[in-house]
């Protein structure tokens, strides 16, 4: 690993604490640690630097990193994991935030760090989704990947919306719903948990789709394999727009007519372990089950 990218938000002075932590375990065992260039003068006012630090754009960083290093949240792991996933460059999260489901360490285990200089470590790859949105015409108005979800909604009105999902063509329901969360098995636990959608260990080929707040006794979760090809089409007459979501982060419009097409990427984000401890070990101690 000659090549580590340090990414955190520098300006919160308990994260910028932690990557000098971290930074001082990694030591001259990396040729070069990369900041994101945008932190340079905040890392130099606090006499932080090192002289092993380079400060690079984030392309650069997602493009030539060995390894990326998150101190943060799930937020900040699937924002780095999703762009570091097309290089093929794996994530180590360090948690700072308040469940850290997708970190593999806590602060006070920062000597667990020596196993990724020593090669006692695996490779964790996890499944993401290519989402499209096609306008009424089959023109393609966005592309996206997801590593946790795509979530149909009206947006920041709580209304009930029509969604009609089907597979491969085949209509499979029509929902009365406030959305449509449609999930790989790592967001199983995230959005997708929180409307009522199973636990899906993230070895399996599938994906989920579960209603929010559906107003129908009978529309439950379901799941697919992940070789489906969904597609979610605005049915909604009252509502003028609905809106997409991408990991929680990236929000595009849908008007009516327009669908939402959601395969497998080919692309797969690559979370790096160095602790033992299996799938049922990680969501027992974020108390999920």
């Amino acid at each position: 690993m000659k090549k580590i990218a340090l990414m955190t938000n520098y300006n919160i002075p308990d994260k910028l604490g932690a990557a000098a932590a971290v930074a001082q375990k990694i030591g001259d065992r990396a040729e070069q640690i990369m900041i994101p260039i945008n932190f340079k003068e905040r890392i130099l006012r606090n006499r932080l630097h090192r002289s092993n630090f380079t400060y690079r754009s984030l392309d650069e960083i997602y493009a030539e990193a060995d390894l990326v290093i998150v101190i943060g949240g799930d937020g900040s792991m699937l924002e780095s994991a999703r762009r570091a996933a097309p290089s093929g460059i794996p994530v180590l999260g360090i948690n700072m935030g308040r469940i850290g489901y997708m970190a593999e360490l806590e602060l006070d285990e920062l000597d667990l760090l020596d196993k990724v200089f020593e090669g006692d470590f695996v490779l964790d790859e996890r499944a993401m989704l290519s989402v499209e949105i096609v306008s009424s015409k089959g023109q393609v108005k966005f592309r996206a990947e997801a590593l946790n979800e795509a979530v149909i909604a009206n947006g920041a009105a709580a209304r009930i919306v029509d969604l009609e999902l089907s597979e491969g063509g085949e209509l499979v329901n029509t929902y009365r719903a406030d959305g449509l969360v449609i999930a790989t098995p790592t967001g199983s636990t995230a959005y997708s948990l929180s409307a009522g959608g199973p636990i899906v260990d993230p070895k399996l080929s599938c994906f989920c789709v579960t209603p929010v707040c559906p107003h129908s006794l009978l529309a439950r979760p379901l799941i697919f394999p992940d070789t489906a090809a969904l597609t979610v089409k605005n049915v909604c007459v009252r509502e003028k727009v609905l809106h997409l979501t991408v990991d929680g982060r990236s929000t595009f419009e849908m008007f009516h007519g327009d669908y939402a097409k959601i395969t497998k990427s080919d692309t797969r984000a690559k979370l790096l372990r160095v602790k033992g401890g299996g799938f049922c070990t990680k969501i027992r101690l974020n108390k999920l089950l």
